[in-house]
């Protein structure tokens, strides 16, 4: 048996490289040994001389002792953490000095950032057991990819998990304590790492909603392969054109539905979503769609009052003067009148025209019932501030 001598470092090679050493530490070799200079290596994959030369150049040492499971060849010895009738099994010290060795590769991932691809070895009542070479790692439902309960809606997630276990999931570790012998790992990090650069502002995808909260909705993407790898969240201003009291009278948790994507904040590795702008905003329309020129027909509309003076609908009037009352709206005007067939609000409604605005000149649509009028406004605002003054003098006026 080999007397351990100090630790001395910990590598984390990337794919790129030949082979891939966890941890290594260098062990002394007795006063008989001829290789005075021995290397202890943890979940490594050197299978060619040239692999060899490499390490030993990395190390500073001729002699490499792999840990079991990885393959020996020529000029390797086989260290097994069980007695295989040639060596005898590890000392507790060298277990300890392993798993000490083993805790700092598992922060040199945290602070790199590197992807994990870890065997999930149990399931208990909270995630998944997630082997780290000699420390066992847990990774929390919530940290799953939404692609596994996506596939199965029907199951529990705890089923879900004992499906998983023998499979290697790829995952971030987010957590190391030694101390309190703590390792978290999060898939969910993984697969932002590997598909957020695939979505941009504007995006469309098909989405899946999944829990329903009083502020919104999270709605996990499907990719063109067809898995649920990435989750963003609808807030509630976002479900509706229509005021929204409760996401759960809209969206309930499974239900299909087409998202577009109006932020991506990389940094905290959030997507903000929208439904209702894959609609066509019910305030942005023409009163000559409900109201039709000359010779044009609209199935909806009974009749047009052309006539040069026109008679507010009841309640407009107090509107109007709220509107004079906002800061940067210099003139309100009231226009024509017409009637629908369709009752688009029992209540007298502003809705802002999609006309384009000319030299401050804009229009709003007054509806109640069928009836419906146009408000002409002059103002110093753009048609945001517009919008926004017209919300304010809709909670004003009853």
């Amino acid at each position: 048996m080999h007397p351990v001598a100090a630790m001395s470092s910990v590598f984390s090679f990337s794919a790129n490289n030949p082979f891939f050493c966890s941890t290594f530490v260098p062990v002394s070799r007795s006063s008989s040994s001829s290789s005075p200079n021995t290397v202890l290596v943890f979940g490594s994959s050197i299978n060619n001389d040239n692999h060899k030369k490499q390490f030993s150049s990395l190390c500073g040492t001729s002699t490499v002792v792999v840990r079991s499971g990885a393959k020996a060849e020529e000029g390797l010895e086989l260290l097994e953490d069980e007695d295989d009738g040639r060596h005898p099994p590890p000392s507790d010290a060298l277990r300890q000095l392993r798993k000490s060795a083993d805790w700092k590769a598992a922060r040199a991932y945290k602070e790199s950032g590197v992807i994990y691809e870890g065997r999930v070895e149990g399931v208990n009542t909270g995630g998944l057991l997630i082997r780290f070479y000699s420390l066992m790692g847990f990774l929390p439902f919530p940290q799953l990819s939404p692609s596994h309960s996506c596939k199965e809606p029907q199951r529990p997630i705890q089923e879900i998990a004992k499906g998983l276990i023998g499979s290697f999931l790829s995952a971030k570790v987010i957590h190391v304590s030694e101390e309190n012998r703590k390792l978290i790992f999060s898939e969910r990090d993984a697969m932002w790492t590997k598909f957020s650069d695939q979505v941009t502002v504007g995006d469309i995808f098909e989405a899946k909603v999944g829990p329903v909260e009083d502020y919104g909705a999270f709605v996990h993407l499907c990719f063109p392969d067809g898995c649920y790898h990435l989750t963003g969240l609808v807030h509630v201003s976002e479900v509706s054109w229509d005021l929204v009291q409760d996401v759960r009278d809209v969206l309930n948790e499974g239900d299909n539905v087409r998202v577009k994507v109006i932020q991506i904040d990389r940094e905290k590795t959030r997507i903000t979503l929208s439904i209702k702008q894959l609609e066509d905003d019910p305030l942005l329309e023409t009163l000559d769609k409900v109201i039709p020129q000359n010779g044009q027909t609209v199935s909806d509309v009974l009749s047009v009052d052309d006539s040069v003076n026109y008679e507010p609908l009841p309640g407009l009037e107090a509107i109007c003067q709220e509107l004079l009352k906002e800061e940067g709206i210099t003139q309100v005007k009231i226009g024509r009148q017409g009637f629908e067939k369709r009752v688009v609000s029992q209540d007298l409604e502003l809705w802002l025209s999609n006309v384009p605005a000319g030299n401050g000149q804009f229009t709003l649509l007054a509806r109640a019932g069928r009836q419906v009028q146009e408000v002409h406004l002059s103002a110093l605002l753009d048609q945001e501030g517009i919008k926004k003054a017209v919300q304010r003098v809709s909670g004003r006026v009853p």
